[in-house]
């Protein structure tokens, strides 16, 4: 298991369209994927799971916990971690 603090260096952007390309992000990995942030931990391939930070409307300075667990759980934390970080 992985766990890597992430602090987004900008606002993430949350309407549909970027959850649906985050959730095809972490879809594309064997491994568990979660984000936690504030007490929330959700899994990073669940449309609903996700749609559900959008409540919380994490901005710039937003810090972020990415989890994965499996095979590829490295390459999983890097392309999640990737994706936040560019929006």
């Amino acid at each position: 298991m992985i766990k890597k603090p992430v602090t987004l260096q900008s606002d993430l952007d949350m309407e549909s369209r970027p959850i649906a390309h985050l959730v095809q992000e972490a879809s594309q990995y064997d491994s568990t994927v979660y984000i936690e942030m504030d007490n929330m931990k959700i899994n990073a391939k669940s449309i609903m799971g996700m749609m559900a930070l959008q409540s919380h409307q994490p901005g710039k300075g937003t810090n972020l916990t990415l989890i994965a667990e499996g095979d590829d759980e490295e390459q999983a934390v890097s392309g999640v971690e990737s994706f936040l970080l560019a929006q």
